[in-house]
């Protein structure tokens, strides 16, 4: 669940803008009289851009901005190729179209409710429960319920040791997650918040299955925003800022789930180079805050984590960058990007084993690193040095998409107790997604797959799975997957794998997204 530091930035207040709009257009259509109370005046302003290009164009934004129509060849991505600052509106590769400007309403107005014909749900933004001069409120939710059967893996696993353990097979439904965020800005558009509450149901028990977290960020300009707070380390291509936009429901291929960083605590810098070229710098407490406490932290503050990517053609990749082509790209969409991420681990600022959104470090059998005595009776690896570097590349046309990461993983500088026959880990792994849309923002097939090596043993998945899209946009979708797993060394309870899974998983989600 990421934490879309892009998507927030992304989303303004649009909705007002046509409000007024409407206002406008329904007052010029009644004949005026001297008595009648000035009304605001909505202003539309065209605004073009060529493949590889951006333009502005100047406007009154103090109140909003919403896409009145998309005229261009290439489609028009709030925060992607099309946004706006106080001056203006901009639009980049290919984006062209007719965006709606408001000016300030009269006394009369600020003070009058909103209409019941009220524009105040925006797409993939959420209700707008709040807008005015000082702040802006809007409020999102996303929950799905999962059907699981695991009665296909085998009952027990032997890890790289020789040590044999159960598997837990189970069969049950669950309202996996619970997620509210609540975004927007205060004093400033450039001043930006968003908090949540997030809840995993199968994890109720566990430490950390409630969590309320957030951030706040500031804008200063296209090229640069600084951010504070819980957010996802950007180690992958996961954790850029695309959930829950995945070809699953809440749910990575497992080399994904192995290699990644997760949602931790730190300060971070994003923006663009230029208009193909993004960026995302944080530096961070550890791998991972979620059912960490400030105490169990070593006091290092070392994590570190880099993101670079590049979108050679169109300069965007669908809405937030997710994964598919639901977005039915009329021009050829690519993109390049690499990461790498840095960290002192310790063993008291791991989550516990099943902490949601858990980001553990596992040898490639699924052992803890931590764990009293696994590298042999009286050793014990207290601290360890984690390095961790990933590079992927994906391509879509007309709802077909082929993306595909690689990862390396580099374990260093064992420290505790009799640690020094310990070796350097070196562990790699590889994911490759396609899908298609077999019937445009309705039905969506892809087909799945993913490889671990290490020293401590290989593992692979394959997965297929299909995506109904009841009213043919996201908010509502039903999903199926089928997964085959072999040896699996990464899982927790709100994942329909665990550790150890070495046969067939089924899953079927329904998701509400809004």
């Amino acid at each position: 669940m990421g934490v879309r530091l892009r998507a927030i930035r992304g989303a303004v207040c649009g909705a007002v803008a046509l409000l007024l709009a409407m206002a406008a257009n329904s007052i010029a259509a009644t004949p005026s009289t001297e008595a009648a109370a000035p009304a605001a005046q909505a202003v539309i302003v065209a605004c073009s851009s060529k493949p590889g290009e951006r333009q502005r164009c100047a406007a009154d934004t103090s109140h909003g901005v919403v896409l009145a129509r998309s005229l261009g060849e290439s489609p028009c991505l709030l925060g992607k190729t099309w946004g706006y600052d106080d001056t203006g509106v901009w639009v980049a590769d290919g984006c062209s179209g007719e965006f709606v400007v408001a000016g300030r309403p009269s006394a009369e107005e600020e003070k009058a409710p909103p209409s019941k014909g009220s524009p105040e749900y925006v797409p993939n933004v959420g209700f707008r429960l709040y807008e005015g001069d000082k702040g802006q409120i809007y409020v999102r939710l996303f929950s799905y319920v999962r059907y699981l059967n695991q009665k296909g893996l085998d009952a027990t696993y032997t890890d790289a040791f020789g040590k044999t353990f159960s598997v837990k097979q189970r069969e049950d439904v669950q309202l996996n997650k619970f997620f509210l965020p609540f975004t927007g800005w205060f004093l400033s558009p450039k001043f930006r918040y968003y908090l949540y509450v997030w809840s995993s149901n199968p994890s109720q028990g566990d430490p950390a299955q409630v969590v309320g977290a957030g951030n706040l960020s500031y804008t200063f300009n296209r090229h640069l925003s600084l951010g504070g707070g819980i957010t996802s380390l950007p180690s992958v291509r996961s954790t850029e800022g695309q959930f829950p936009y995945w070809l699953g429901i809440d749910d990575r291929l497992t080399s994904d789930e192995f290699f990644r960083g997760s949602y931790t605590s730190g300060f971070w810098l994003n923006g663009e180079v230029s208009t193909k070229i993004k960026y995302m710098a944080m530096l961070a407490n550890n791998l991972s805050t979620l059912g960490v406490s400030a105490s169990q932290l070593d006091n290092t503050f070392d994590t570190t984590s880099f993101m670079l990517q590049w979108l050679p053609t169109t300069g965007e990749f669908g809405l937030y960058g997710t994964f598919g082509d639901f977005d039915q790209h009329e021009k050829v969409a690519t993109r390049l990007a690499g990461h790498y991420t840095h960290s002192t681990e310790d063993k008291q600022s791991q989550p516990g084993q099943n902490g949601i959104e858990n980001s553990q470090i596992r040898l490639t059998d699924g052992s803890v690193i931590f764990t009293p005595d696994l590298f042999g009776p009286g050793i014990t690896v207290e601290k360890v040095t984690y390095n961790m570097s990933s590079v992927d590349g994906g391509i879509k046309y007309k709802g077909l998409s082929l993306e595909a990461e690689y990862y390396w993983r580099w374990l260093r500088n064992f420290r505790g107790t009799n640690t020094s026959g310990i070796a350097d880990i070196d562990d790699h792994g590889f994911q490759v997604q396609s899908s298609a849309m077999v019937v445009p923002h309705a039905l969506q097939a892809y087909l799945s797959g993913a490889q671990i090596r290490g020293v401590y043993g290989n593992s692979s998945e394959v997965r297929a799975g299909a995506n109904w899209y009841v009213v043919q946009s996201r908010g509502l979708r039903v999903n199926a997957e089928w997964i085959h797993l072999d040896k699996c060394p990464v899982g927790y309870t709100a994942v329909p794998y665990p550790v150890g899974g070495n046969g067939n998983v089924f899953h079927t989600n329904f998701e509400l997204n809004f």
